[in-house]
């Protein structure tokens, strides 16, 4: 229940249960699906965030008769990050600057307010700064936002690069009135 929540929140998928393995598909859906790794789990969803859409026809399960359940913490760490993955991918792979602009931009504001407050204590309150390890984190967050930003700037060169040398447009064309 609660993996299913989760992926409802990331997907915005609308139905109660993916890991149902009765499932029909149009052909078109398929056309520019790219799994890899265990996101099979996710088609569903990948197909949701894309624009298709999904329904389902509930169908009643019976409990288990033999054998163990596969499912556990394992598991469930493995699929979190799948849906992780596949949350990035579908919002951010055009647009990744969006993603790490926003971590480079929050944790460089972060240690700058927090060099910031060291500043001022310094200079008006005369507080040693040698002993503090507020120091380190307003420089640690600092490079940590400027390297963010530099992840974006590559990561947008990168994506530009893939769509052009694949041929691939970064969007898809539901109709076109004439």
């Amino acid at each position: 229940m609660f993996a299913n929540s989760l992926r409802r929140a990331l997907t915005n998928e609308r139905i109660h249960d993916s890991g149902c393995s009765l499932k029909i598909y149009k052909s078109e859906c398929f056309a520019n699906l790219d799994l890899h790794g265990e996101m099979h789990r996710f088609i569903t969803g990948i197909l949701s965030i894309n624009g298709f859409n999904v329904g389902e026809v509930k169908v009643q399960h019976h409990k288990r008769k033999k054998g163990k359940t596969k499912y556990g913490p394992r598991r469930l760490f493995k699929g979190f990050l799948d849906l992780l993955m596949i949350t990035f991918l579908t919002k951010y792979s055009s647009r990744p600057m969006h993603f790490f602009g926003f971590l480079g931009i929050l944790t460089f504001i972060l240690g700058f307010i927090t060099g910031l407050y060291l500043t001022i204590a310094k200079l008006f309150y005369g507080a040693s700064l040698a002993n503090r390890p507020l120091l380190i984190l307003a420089v640690l967050l600092i490079i940590l936002g400027a390297q963010f930003i530099i992840f974006g700037i590559l990561a947008e060169i990168l994506m530009k690069v893939y769509y052009k040398t694949q041929n691939i447009k970064p969007y898809s064309i539901k109709e076109i009135i004439q």
